[in-house]
């Protein structure tokens, strides 16, 4: 018998980013905070158990062995189970702009699919799959706020945070992941890395502090920003624009190029966004007004677009939170 759901998967934006040296495996150690956030794609689900696993998607970008039908192949196998799954994805989220769009689409099917198969996915399990599909996949299947080691696969939930508004500007620039690591000249050796680990404590001590990504702006920074400013010096343009528009924060996510401007209200928000649209310099850029999503809303969300497939509102015993979700087809 057939199973459908319809997910919103969500951003995430870097509200700190450092970059240490490059390890062994010419990956580099980097130090960051991860935030989901309230811009959405949206994937519809229909699941039917068979004889034979068939993947399909309904997607005018999609690539062939794109994150989507990679994540589902992988959690089938995981899961044991063999299925027919259609999907039928529609970007909200700008591609390459440093949101996590592809690394979130991969968790929503990691956490979906076990539930409309009937069977449970351990998170530690889950975790171990998104990691070997992109580095910020994992953190899809935690959500709200998340200090991240290494890679950005080592994960620590921070304390929620105020669900601050935001506006998220994709400038259309197109910032390619290795030169911007390259920018950076991050050897086996950096020896700044000291100094970036402390000021970053500092910011994540301030962040927990007043649990205000606003207020605690002053001590943020993303790397990326000094190293692609000299190609693209219009993002610092921007930056600077939105700063004198009020914004209590403003931050380059990823490795670029979306912007993220922090306001202490959705009136100051949206009077910044009105100027935003009568300014001939933001022609090009989507402006796209979001907020923050913590932990406990993000997982609320999961058990909204998944109500009628799992045991009960609560994920389990009343008053308990089981994460992931566990199904009710379960056996």
């Amino acid at each position: 018998m057939g199973r459908s759901v319809k997910l919103r998967s969500l951003a995430k934006i870097n509200l700190d980013l450092r970059v240490l040296n490059k390890n062994a495996d010419n990956f580099h150690e980097l130090r960051t905070v991860f935030q989901t956030v309230s811009l959405a794609d949206t994937i519809e689900v229909d699941y039917t158990p068979s004889r034979k696993t068939e993947l399909s998607i309904d997607d005018p970008q999609a690539i062939p062995d794109n994150l989507i039908l990679r994540a589902a192949r992988a959690t089938l196998d995981a899961l044991r189970v063999k299925a027919t799954v259609r999907f039928r994805l529609t970007k909200k989220i700008p591609m390459g702009g440093g949101l996590g769009g592809g690394s979130s689409n991969a968790a929503a099917v990691l956490l979906a699919l076990p539930v409309l198969a009937g069977r449970a996915l351990p998170l530690s399990r889950a975790i171990e799959i998104g990691s070997r599909l992109g580095s910020d996949v994992p953190f899809f299947l935690l959500g709200g706020t998340a200090l991240a080691l290494g890679r950005g696969t080592e994960l620590y939930p921070l304390p929620e945070i105020a669900a601050e508004p935001l506006l998220i500007l994709s400038t259309g620039l197109h910032i390619a992941t290795g030169p911007a690591y390259g920018a950076l000249g991050r050897s086996l050796t950096f020896m700044g890395a000291s100094s970036s680990i402390n000021t970053f404590q500092s910011y994540v001590r301030a962040l927990v502090e007043t649990r205000s990504a606003g207020a605690a702006s002053a001590l943020s920074a993303n790397d990326f920003e000094s190293a692609v400013s000299g190609q693209f010096p219009q993002l610092k343009k921007i930056q600077a624009k939105l700063s004198r528009l009020g914004a209590a924060g403003v931050r380059m996510t990823g490795s670029g190029s979306a912007v993220v401007a922090m306001f202490t209200s959705r009136g100051e928000r949206e009077r910044a966004r009105t100027m935003l649209l009568r300014d001939r310099m933001f022609e090009g850029c989507r402006i796209m007004p979001a907020a923050l999503v913590s932990r406990r809303s993000y997982r609320a969300l999961w058990r909204r677009q998944l109500s009628g497939h799992v045991l009960n509102e609560h994920g389990g015993n009343p008053g308990t939170e089981v994460w992931p979700l566990p199904s009710r087809y379960g056996r």
